[in-house]
């Protein structure tokens, strides 16, 4: 199977300033995904989308194999991701003329990945025979026992209530929360239907530690740390 992965940025940045591009341990933010797709073997090629000249700059340093300078109207703060990423998907077969099997696309955002991560999503893909795969980590709250929601009465409940209440957390039904980290489709899956939830759709649980999305200040710290600890 041929393995494009997409990584797709923005210049705008509203909860932490030109995050993609700021330092994180001595490189660019955007560095350790490039870095981490490369370091899966899994991947043949690397687009990298983005309508700022600075990131796609960091990206070119950090080794992508191909720029991609997105649209301004896939690039506003409205703008869905897919339409971004498939936009990605037809240049890089435009650029390389060939067309790739299976599409990868990570969050220039999660750097607590593993390359081990995009090898176990893909070969996921492959075993389950899934259209696509999405990641997500254990949810923290559930909406069958302590997510609540304000109704237009003012009454409040649970999310989800069951017929018969449970009384412990352990005893609902799993929940996880999507943590962004990893998409990947079959080519079909991507250009016939862009939704990302499918029947047959696959996911793959990764532990809080390598779920974390930088939104804040705070994840940026958190984000720190955490690599600093597993830096030799």
């Amino acid at each position: 199977m041929s393995v494009l992965c997409t990584i797709n940025a923005r210049g705008g940045s509203k909860g932490v300033a030109n995050k993609n591009i700021r330092p994180m341990h001595g490189r660019p933010l955007i560095a350790w995904t490039i870095e981490q797709a490369r370091a899966s073997g899994v991947v043949d090629f690397i687009a990298m989308s983005s309508d700022s000249k600075d990131i796609l700059q960091a990206a070119k340093d950090a080794g992508a194999d191909l720029l991609v300078t997105r649209p301004d109207e896939l690039a506003t703060d409205q703008a869905a991701k897919v339409p971004a990423i498939r936009h990605s998907v037809e240049t890089a077969e435009a650029h390389t003329g060939k067309r790739f099997d299976v599409l990868v696309d990570l969050d220039a955002t999660s750097p607590l990945r593993l390359p081990s991560d995009i090898e176990a999503c893909i070969e996921l893909l492959r075993t389950k025979n899934a259209p696509n795969v999405i990641t997500a980590m254990p949810a923290r709250r559930s909406p069958y026992f302590n997510l609540v929601e304000v109704h237009e009465d003012g009454r409040v409940t649970l999310a989800k209530p069951l017929a018969k209440p449970v009384v412990r957390r352990q005893d609902a039904p799993k929940c996880y929360d999507m943590n962004a980290s990893i998409y990947v489709w079959r080519h079909d899956a991507l250009f016939e239907d862009p939704a990302i939830f499918k029947p047959e759709t696959a996911l793959y649980i990764m532990p809080e530690e390598r779920s974390i999305d930088i939104d804040s200040e705070l994840d940026f710290r958190i984000v720190e740390m955490i690599l600093a600890e597993r830096l030799p």
